[in-house]
């Protein structure tokens, strides 16, 4: 034997003992000195209609982003590869890659557009009478898209993903916002004039639990990790609340900026996002579970409060445009939003 091998051989499993309690007590990673995102690119798009969700696919890196009458598809860089036009109010967008289809809500339509992620083509539009389609989710358990509805619908739609046929609905008791969805069959979803997220069955359509999320007010974007059994909840009285999806329970809290819209975890990294209207997206590190830290405050542009990541290049993209004043306020419409510059819609690129 070697002189000192013995010393080599306790230090060794010194180590190992301390790396397995740091597991037993849940440290996710390393908490690193900054998130190292930068703006890659800064591109103006154009064009008219607003925007609100979008979305993108991590296998083909392609960005698809709703705006009323059109739905533009864009290469990761940017380009332009398709613009599906003839659209009443399109507004949110999710995937299936599983079955090479895309779903796209159209609020002032009161339908669901189905089409083709590799044509482009619209496949069926299905309607969905006396509702105001708004938020979507698909579901791969029950292989079913979910149109989350606005207004006075307080409900969800449950829809074939394959046939178009509509499936049923599910009370939800408010307005909902941004879903989530688990891989086992459940979905989870702000409830936001509530105060509430909820968590209900994809296939009985069965409202399973109701969760008040104090100190959160108004949560608006939700993202998920689904190893750790964790949402993240963007509130808009400037705070993320991290839940415990297994009971209910708002297990930490951390300032972000103010004006919040969606929420992204890339499970990779341990990053969670939260994008707000102040112009700033903020980024948590998850130490651990329940334990969790700000690492950087990315400055966006005013208006930039939706995103969406890419967890297979890590890219994180946000739009807004540039804003002038608000419209007079009116009866039906007493906060109006910023008026948007005509043809100044601007994606903003970040990596790593």
């Amino acid at each position: 034997m070697r002189a000192g091998s013995g010393c080599s051989t306790r230090a060794l499993r010194m180590l190992l003992a301390i790396a397995a309690g740091m597991l037993c007590m849940g440290i996710v990673s390393a908490r690193p000195q900054s998130s190292g995102y930068h703006l890659a690119n800064k591109i103006i798009l154009g064009g008219p209609g607003g925007w609100d969700y979008f979305t993108v696919d991590s296998t083909t890196h392609r960005i698809f982003i709703p705006r009323g009458t059109h739905t533009m598809v864009l290469d990761p860089e940017g380009n332009v590869v398709k613009d599906m036009q003839n659209m009443i109010g399109a507004h949110g967008i999710d995937l299936a890659p599983d079955l090479k289809r895309g779903f796209i809500s159209n609020g002032a339509a009161q339908s669901l557009t189905i089409f083709n992620m590799v044509s482009f083509e619209t496949i069926l539009e299905v309607k969905i009478p006396k509702r105001n389609p708004d938020g979507i989710l698909y579901e791969p358990f029950s292989k079913r898209v979910f149109v989350f509805n606005g207004g006075t619908s307080m409900n969800a739609t449950a829809i074939d993903a394959s046939t178009g046929k509509i499936l049923g609905s599910v009370p939800l008791g408010g307005k909902p916002e941004t879903a989530q969805a688990d891989g086992t069959g459940r979905i989870y979803v702000n409830v936001e004039d509530k105060n509430q997220i909820l968590a209900f069955d994809a296939t009985t359509l069965k409202v399973l639990h109701t969760w008040l999320v104090a100190p959160c007010i108004e949560p608006a974007g939700l993202a998920i990790d689904v190893a750790h059994k964790r949402l993240f909840a963007g509130c808009h009285n400037n705070l993320m609340a991290v839940v415990d999806y297994a009971n209910g329970k708002v297990v930490a809290t951390v300032p972000i900026g103010q004006g919040v819209d969606a929420n992204r975890f890339d499970p990779a990294t341990g990053l969670a996002f939260a994008s707000c209207g102040d112009g700033t997206i903020t980024v948590v590190h998850e130490d651990a579970p329940d334990k969790y830290t700000v690492v950087e405050k990315i400055s966006t542009q005013r208006g930039a409060r939706t995103m969406a990541l890419d967890t297979s290049n890590h890219n994180v993209y946000t739009v807004t445009a540039d804003l002038g004043p608000p419209s007079a306020p009116t009866e039906k419409v007493p906060n109006p939003r910023p008026t948007v510059v005509p043809d100044t819609f601007t994606l903003l690129i970040f990596s790593r």
